[in-house]
C-alpha cells in the first residue's frame, strides 16, 4: 500500500548538524580564561600571582590618579592667584592718553565675558621704615575696583576697604603685602615713607626725588608672598600725584569671565581700543610660569606613567606560568579542535582581565582620595598631632586636588593598553604550543 492511500505524511530529512565553530571571544573563551584565574595553585592556577600583579596596578593606577590630580589643584590654585593679581589682558597706547577714554573703558566693560575693566599706574620706588629699606612697586589703583582684585580684597578687613581712597586726592593711607609688614616690623596705622626717584614736575622742572610718608590702612594677602612683598597699592590720584603722572593711565587691564579662553576677547577689546592700541594677555606676561607648569605636568606624566608600565609587567610573570602550569589543557583543547587563535585569546582575556579589574579598583580608590583629600588629611592631622599642610605657609586650608577628566581617561586608557601588551607576548607563545609535543611526556 502507497503512502498516499494509506494517508501518512512522508518522513522529515533529519536536520543538518553544523559544524561552524564558535566565533572569537565566545562565552566559553571567556569562561575558561575566568576559570583559569580563579584555579588554585594546586589544580595550576596562578591566583596569588594574579592578585599581586592585580595589586600592583591597582596601586599605580591609583597613585597616578592622586598625584595628577594634586598637581593640578596647586597648579590651579597658583594661577588663579597670579591672574587674580595680575589680571587677564592689557590695553596700552594711544587709548590711555584719548579724551574719550573713559567711555572707551566703559564699552570694554559692557562685552560680553568680561567681568572688570581697571586703569591704573605702576611706579618704582623706595619703602623706609625707621632705618630699613627695601624696593618695590607702587600701584595706583581707583577705589571702587580693588575688588576685581579677589584674594587682596577679601583679605582686607571692613575699616581698611571702608578708608581706602578717603581723603584729598585719594588720601595717604596704602594697602602693604603681609610679607612686606612682617619684615619691616609694620601694622595698621603705622607709618611707611615711600621715595620716588623720578619727582613730580613744576613750574621750575622736575624736582628730583620726592618723598613722603603716608600710613598703613591695610595689610593685605594675595596668596603669593613675591608680590605681597613687592607691592604696595596707594589710590590711583594720589599716585598720579606723587609720581607726577597727573591724569595718566599706565594700562588698562582686564579681568574676563574665562580665563583659558581669553583669546577669543583678543579681537573684540582690540577693535574697541582703535588704532594704534596693543593688546596682550596674561599668556604673553605669564609666559615663563605657564611653560614651566606645562613641561612640569607632561614630565610627570610620562614618570608616573612607568610606574604603571612595570606594574602592569607583572602580569607577564602570571601569564607564563598559567601557560606552564596548563600545557596539558592547551594540548587537550587542541586536539578536540580548539584552534591557535582560541588558545592565543583564553590566555589574552586572562591577562587583560587582570588589568582591567585593576585599572578599575586603581580609578575608584584615586578618585575617593581626591574627593576626600580634606577629610583625609585632617583625620591624619588629628590622629599623628601633627600639621601636614600649614595653612599660614600655603594660605590653603587643604591640600587641593582637581580631577580632570582627560587625566582619568588617559590613565584608564594607558593601564588598559599596557595590561593587553603584557598580555600577549604569553598568551602568543601558548598559541604556538604543539599538542603532540605536549602530550607526550604526560
Amino acid at each position: 500500500m502507497t503512502e498516499q492511500a494509506t494517508g501518512s505524511a512522508p518522513s522529515p530529512a533529519p536536520a543538518a548538524v553544523s559544524g561552524k565553530p564558535s566565533g572569537p571571544f565566545s562565552s566559553w573563551e571567556i569562561g575558561l580564561a575566568l576559570r583559569y584565574l580563579r584555579a588554585k595553585r594546586k589544580e595550576g592556577g596562578v591566583a596569588l600571582i594574579a592578585i599581586i600583579s592585580f595589586v600592583g596596578i591597582m596601586l599605580a593606577v591609583a597613585v597616578l590618579i592622586s598625584v595628577m590630580s594634586i598637581m593640578a589643584g596647586f597648579r590651579g590654585t597658583l594661577m588663579d592667584r597670579i591672574l587674580s593679581f595680575n589680571g587677564h589682558m592689557y590695553v596700552q597706547g594711544p587709548v590711555l592718553w584719548a579724551a574719550d577714554r573713559d567711555a572707551t573703558v566703559k564699552r570694554m566693560s559692557d562685552l560680553p565675558g568680561v567681568a572688570s575693566v581697571s586703569p591704573y599706574t605702576e611706579n618704582a620706588a623706595m619703602f623706609r621704615v625707621a632705618g630699613m629699606a627695601t624696593g618695590g612697586i607702587v600701584r595706583g589703583v581707583r577705589p571702587q575696583e580693588l575688588a576685581a582684585s579677589k584674594y587682596i580684597y577679601e583679605s582686607l578687613t571692613e575699616e581698611a576697604k571702608a578708608s581706602f581712597g578717603k581723603g584729598e586726592w585719594g588720601g595717604d593711607k596704602v594697602l602693604i603685602g603681609k610679607t612686606l609688614a612682617n619684615e619691616m616690623g609694620l601694622g595698621v596705622g603705622d607709618p611707611i615713607s615711600l621715595y620716588s626717584p623720578t619727582g613730580a614736575d613744576s613750574a621750575f622742572g622736575n624736582l628730583g626725588g620726592l618723598e613722603k610718608t603716608y600710613i598703613v590702612g591695610g595689610i593685605y594677602t594675595s596668596g603669593a608672598s613675591d608680590y605681597d612683598r613687592a607691592y604696595v597699592f596707594m589710590p590711583l590720584e594720589q599716585a598720579q600725584l606723587f609720581f607726577g603722572k597727573d591724569g595718566v593711565w599706565d594700562v588698562i587691564e582686564l579681568k574676563v569671565d574665562e580665563p583659558d579662553k581669553v583669546e577669543q576677547m583678543v579681537g573684540p577689546v582690540a577693535q574697541i581700543a582703535g588704532p594704534g592700541a596693543v593688546v596682550t594677555d596674561w599668556r604673553n606676561r605669564q609666559a615663563a610660569i605657564w611653560g614651566a607648569l606645562k613641561v612640569e605636568r607632561v614630565a610627570m606624566s610620562i614618570i608616573l606613567g612607568m610606574v604603571v608600565a612595570i606594574a602592569a609587567m607583572n602580569i607577564i610573570s602570571g601569564i607564563v606560568m598559567l601557560v606552564k602550569n596548563k600545557t596539558r589543557d592547551i594540548a587537550i583543547l587542541r586536539t578536540i579542535g580548539a584552534s591557535q587563535s582560541s588558545i592565543l585569546r583564553i590566555f589574552f582575556m586572562s591577562g587583560a582581565a587582570i588589568g582591567i579589574g585593576g585599572t578599575i579598583a586603581g580609578l575608584t580608590l584615586g578618585l575617593l582620595f581626591c574627593l576626600n583629600i580634606g577629610s583625609i588629611q585632617h583625620f591624619l592631622e588629628a590622629l599623628l598631632g601633627v600639621q601636614l599642610f600649614n595653612a599660614d605657609v600655603y594660605m590653603l586650608d587643604s591640600i587641593p586636588a582637581d580631577v580632570d577628566p582627560w587625566d582619568v581617561t588617559w590613565v584608564a586608557v594607558f593601564s588598559f593598553f599596557m595590561s593587553c601588551l603584557a598580555s600577549l607576548p604569553p598568551s602568543w607563545n601558548a598559541s604556538r604550543i604543539d599538542p603532540v609535543e605536549a602530550l607526550r611526556f604526560e
